[in-house]
C-alpha cells in the first residue's frame, strides 16, 4: 500500500476508533455501566482492578484498546510491513481518534454555550416585553 493511501486509511480509520471510544466513555447508552466502572475503579483494592475499571472511563486510555482492536481486523500498518507498522500505526491512530474526539467535545461545548446565550437572551426578552414582572 502507498504511502499516500495509508494517511487516507489512518484518518478514515481514526473515526470509528473514535466513535467507538467516545460512546462507550461519554454517551448516555452506557451510562450504568460507565457509572459502575467508575465506583469501581474508585473504590477497588487491588491497583490493578481499579486500573481495567478506569480504563472504560477514559476515552484516551479507551482509544488504545479500541485501536489494537481495530488493527487486529484490518491489519493496519503504517510506514513499515513488519511488527513496527503495526506499532506506529496504532499510535497513529490513537493520536488521530484523540483529535477527533477533542474537536467534537469542543463542538459540543460552543453548541451549548450559543445555546445557553440564546435562552438567556430570550429570558431577558420576554421579561421587557412583560415590563419586568
Amino acid at each position: 500500500m502507498s504511502l499516500g493511501s495509508q494517511i487516507v486509511a489512518l484518518f478514515l480509520l481514526s473515526l470509528p476508533v473514535a466513535c467507538v471510544a467516545w460512546t462507550v466513555t461519554h454517551e448516555e447508552v452506557f451510562r450504568e455501566p460507565r457509572n459502575f466502572c467508575v465506583r469501581k475503579s474508585n473504590g477497588c483494592r487491588r491497583w490493578w482492578e481499579r486500573k481495567f475499571f478506569y480504563l472504560f472511563t477514559c476515552e484516551y486510555c479507551f482509544s488504545h484498546y479500541v485501536t489494537v482492536f481495530f488493527i487486529a481486523v484490518t491489519r493496519f500498518h503504517l510506514l513499515y510491513d513488519d511488527w513496527r507498522g503495526y506499532l506506529v500505526g496504532g499510535f497513529a491512530l490513537v493520536w488521530v481518534a484523540n483529535q477527533y474526539m477533542s474537536l467534537y467535545n469542543r463542538l459540543r461545548l460552543d453548541i451549548k454555550s450559543e445555546k445557553m446565550e440564546a435562552e438567556i437572551k430570550e429570558k431577558i426578552v420576554s421579561e421587557d416585553e412583560n415590563g419586568g414582572e
